[in-house]
């Protein structure tokens, strides 16, 4: 929304491609800042994923629209973190900081499949016999059902977050919300109708975090070790692994989470991921979302 607001002054303006550029850019990530209440986040993204290095004048753009923009809201909505999140001090010890390494590794695996469910479910709808408008309509219709069934079923799935942060989620239960909002969202996002992946990203990202929890538990049953951490470094870990956008992922949910203190842990988990996703040859979302973009143009 941000990128189509932005587009629409550079038309208004007959704005040259350079501005354009920037313009959009810079939407783009107010956008971001905006949505989740994260402006350090917007003004990286851009940099980071979007135009892919740091120009001062995409610098300066990205800066003053997320910096604007982030005052607006907070004006409005308040400054309050998106996601309440209270832990004891970790320790330090070099072991304990294995299983965050643990943490990266298990959820750059599923930062994996997320990335294949995705765009398997486009491949798939684009298969169907029936128009885009009958598709939507179809997905819609499927949601709808999802809602009446369950409201907290839909949506981008910030309650799951916000309990995996909480500790409020029975471990059996784990297995089942991540089949499920995996498959809806993929589904969800076939429809060609406008969404977005963060949200659903980092609320998987929250589930393994909290599995990789339980686990550290039984393998370090003499050590009291908090499970909010975990929730946060799978979260980052699952966008790094899928965007591998790394910086943008660890400071988007130090953000949302108010967790400045995690940046070790956060810097492990979301490198392993990014090994693991590297290893198995995976293709950054946003990236191959931009190439099958540009073969349906031909």
């Amino acid at each position: 929304m941000g990128a189509a607001v932005a587009d629409a002054i550079a038309r208004r303006l007959s704005l040259g491609r350079a501005d354009c550029r920037a313009l959009l850019a810079a939407g783009a990530g107010a956008g971001l800042a905006t949505a989740f209440n994260a402006p350090a986040a917007g003004a990286v993204f851009v940099l980071e994923e979007l135009v892919g290095q740091f120009e001062a004048r995409m610098v300066c753009a990205a800066l003053g629209a997320s910096i604007s923009a982030i005052m607006f809201s907070r004006g409005i909505l308040g400054s309050q973190p998106d996601f309440i999140a209270s832990y004891p001090v970790l320790p330090t010890a070099v072991a304990k900081q294995l299983f965050f390494v643990m943490t990266g590794l298990m959820t750059g695996l599923l930062a994996v499949g997320y990335n294949r469910t995705i765009l398997a479910a486009l491949r798939l709808a684009d298969r169907l016999p029936v128009s885009i408008y009958t598709r939507a309509t179809l997905i819609g219709g499927l949601a709808g059902l999802v809602v009446w069934l369950d409201p907290h079923l839909a949506g981008g799935g910030d309650w799951i977050t916000q309990a995996a942060i909480s500790n409020t989620i029975n471990w059996h239960l784990i297995p089942l919300l991540f089949v499920f909002r995996l498959v809806f969202g993929a589904v969800s996002y076939a429809a060609a109708t406008p969404g977005g992946l963060f949200a659903p990203m980092l609320a998987l990202g929250a589930l393994s975090g909290l599995a990789c929890s339980f686990v550290a538990q039984i393998l370090s049953p003499d050590t009291a070790l908090a499970t909010a951490p975990f929730v946060i470094v799978g979260m980052a870990s699952m966008f790094a692994g899928s965007v591998r956008s790394p910086v943008t992922g660890i400071i988007l949910v130090m953000e949302m989470t108010g967790s400045s203190d995690l940046v070790l842990p956060l810097l492990c988990g979301s490198f392993s991921a990014m090994v693991v996703a590297g290893a198995c040859g995976d293709t950054p979302i946003y990236e191959a979302l931009r190439l099958r973009a540009a073969v349906g143009r031909r």
